[in-house]
This record gives C-alpha cells, structure tokens and sequence, in this order.
C-alpha cells in the first residue's frame, strides 16, 4: 500500500535483551544472515521516516550501519523514556501519525503493517495489532496449578502500535513513570484503541530458543519467495560541459555527457534492472524521450518511480550492483557518494548496493574516452 508521508515509523532497539542469552545485545544478532535490527527497518520500507532508538553505546555501529536510511536518536533507560524521546524528534515536523515498534519483531508482515495504517488513515486514534487468546488459562503457585481464568475477550498485543502524533506524545508527557506499551499509556489519556488483525509469525525474540524459530518461519517463507533479476545497460556520449552526473553525484570533468535527460548513465542502467526485473520494459517506455518535460531531468525521478513500481507490485529491492565502464573520470573517490545517493532515492541500506568501476583496457568507444557505459544488476523479492 501506498504510505503517507505524514506517517512516521518509531522502532525502539535501545534495550539490552540480557534474556535472550549472552552475547551480543538480541536486536544485533545475526537472523539468517542478517542482524534482527536489519530486517525489523527492513519491514517499513515504504515510509519516509523512520526514527531508531539505539543504547547511546551502539550509536556508531547505528550510524555504520543505518545511516542515510534512518534517523538516530539516543535512547532511555526505560522503553517509555526511548519513545518519548523519539516522539519528542517528531514534534512540529510535519508528522501526523506515527507507527511505534519493537526493534525486536523483525518478521512483522506487510498486511499486518497496512492493518494498523489503514485504521489511521480511516479516522482511529490509536490501532493496534492483536491475536485472540485461544489456549486455557491458568494460574499457578510452586508449579502447580491454582486456579484457572476466563479467557474471553482477552488478546496478545503486538506492535507496531499506531496512534495519532499529537495525543501518544501528550500522554508519554503525562505519565513520566511509563507504562508496559503504548496501549497502556494511551487508554490512560482516554484515547479508544481500535485492535486490528495480528500475526502468529509477528514473534517478539525474547528468549534464546525464539531465535530457532523465527529461522524456521524465515526459511518457509524463502521456500515461497518469488525473487526476481533483472539487468541494465546504458552508453551514453561524451560532449562538452564542465561536469556530468553519474549515480546521483556531481563531478566535474572536462566533458559532460549527453543525453535527453540529465544524462546520469549509471542510474539508468540501475533503473532499467529494476524494470527488466518486473518485465516493465525500459525508461524510454515510462519517460519517453520524444517527451520535452524529459529534457534534462533528474534521473532519480525515473529511478524513484522503478522502485515505487515494484512497491507496487509487491516487490521489494534486496540489492543492486552498478558498475561504471570509463577511463575517465576516476570513480573511486566518488564511489561512497553514490552509493550513498542512490540508498537515499531508493530507500534501502547503503550495504544492500553496489558501486564500483572498470576500465574496458583502452579498447572501443570508452577506451578512447567517447563516453561511459555502465551495467547494473537487481534483485526483487516478495514483500
């Protein structure tokens, strides 16, 4: 679904997790090869902003990271205390709504996501996720059973827990004590909270052993994973000028490069990978160049809209690789920007992309510094 951009995102990671088991804190542990907290931000790709609450020790790993991709803010000595203080950096931004989540639930599922956001967006103050209980209840006393109680109407809450800006902030400034989760805070300040459908998959790592089954969960869906490629190559003449675009950064140079749009030949090749991946065909299909509004446009633009294309379709990017082809100039120095660039215009992890260059050994068109050529390489997956 298409996600507002006045909704934030507020995933809490700054607790220490000391019962999962020794060693790293849990949201930095590896989850099939990928650490926890990489695959919970992960979930929210289609937000605009998304606020992390990190221990103020892990704040350079964080930035190492995460950064470009999500804002950092140092967190509290309680859960309560690390929202408040990411509610606090949404205050007067523009933010209407905000989604908070444990950093610790990294198989939260799209359709679980939307659940919450569709609530918002249909007038609900507060949403939240939840499972029905359906197993007996207890109560127990030195291991033996005492008594039971009666389970109708009762829930597991989950998160993301959602609510409108204004009235979660002024209930966190209400109540300095805290509270078990937002819910709690926010049914205190009379907020209604509308539950909406959660998952059996949405797990919370807690323990040492929930590890070994979210691999397990993660490994079924993988079973099912639609995983698309695609490729893109783009040539693009050298003219003059006195610089030239390439991967979202400007260089200068003795020549620019010439082209209808801004001629950045390294994001169009990148942009036609993600299109070939959805058998969307190129960007002279979706931008043509016959089309004068084209001339000399930023390239992001068309990049910006494979991405969304592929939102779309229920595909998201798990990493792409662009290799420039030129004698001159050199990438190198410049290859760190653009892949930074390009991980902010696409909204991935500067680690999930690629920049590099090469030289074709002075042999053809670049080897005689004609012009540059670039190929590029995506990988959509499902969700």
């Amino acid at each position: 679904m298409q996600i507002p951009d006045t909704f934030a995102v507020l995933i809490t990671a700054a607790g220490r997790g000391t019962r999962a088991g020794s060693g790293l804190p849990k949201q930095w542990r590896a989850l099939a090869g990928e650490s926890v907290l990489s695959r919970t931000i992960k979930a929210f790709h289609g937000f605009s902003r998304i606020i992390l609450t990190l221990h103020p020790e892990d704040m350079a790993r964080g930035l190492r990271e995460f950064g470009g991709a999500v804002t950092l803010i140092a967190g509290g000595g309680t859960r309560s205390e690390s929202v408040r203080a990411g509610l606090e950096s949404l205050a007067g931004s523009g933010v209407t709504h905000v989604l908070i989540h444990d950093g610790a639930r990294p198989l939260v599922s799209p359709e679980v996501i939307a659940g919450v956001v569709t609530a918002l967006q249909e007038g609900a103050r507060a949403a939240a996720p939840a499972l029905a209980v359906t197993d007996a209840l207890w109560r127990a006393e030195d291991g033996k059973v005492t008594g039971t109680a009666d389970r109708e109407g009762l829930y597991r809450a989950q998160t993301p827990q959602g609510f409108a800006l204004d009235a979660i902030l002024a209930a966190h400034r209400a109540a300095p004590e805290g509270a078990a989760d937002d819910v709690e805070l926010a049914r205190r300040a009379g907020l209604v909270v509308t539950v909406t459908e959660g998952s059996e998959t949405n797990l919370k790592l807690t323990w040492p052993q929930d590890f070994a089954r979210a691999e397990k969960i993660l490994e079924q869906d993988m079973s099912i994973t639609d995983i698309r490629l695609g490729n893109g190559f783009d040539v693009h003449a050298f003219g003059p000028g006195t610089h030239l675009w390439l991967c979202g950064v400007q260089i200068a140079h003795d020549k620019g490069l010439v082209g209808h749009s801004d001629a950045d030949v390294g994001m169009h090749a990148l942009t036609d990978a993600i299109y070939g991946a959805l058998a969307e065909g190129d960007i002279g299909r979706h931008f043509p160049p016959s089309d004068a509004k084209w001339k000399g446009a930023d390239s992001s633009i068309f990049l910006k809209h494979a991405v969304d294309l592929a939102a779309e379709k229920g595909f998201r990017l798990a990493n792409a690789d662009v290799t420039l082809i030129c004698e001159f100039p050199k990438i190198g120095p410049h290859a760190s920007a653009m892949q930074q660039r390009l991980a902010e215009i696409m909204g991935l992890e500067p680690d999930r992309i690629s920049v590099k260059a090469t030289t074709s050994e002075r042999l053809g068109f670049t080897g005689r510094s004609e012009g540059i050529a670039s190929i590029a390489t995506a990988t959509l997956v499902i969700g």
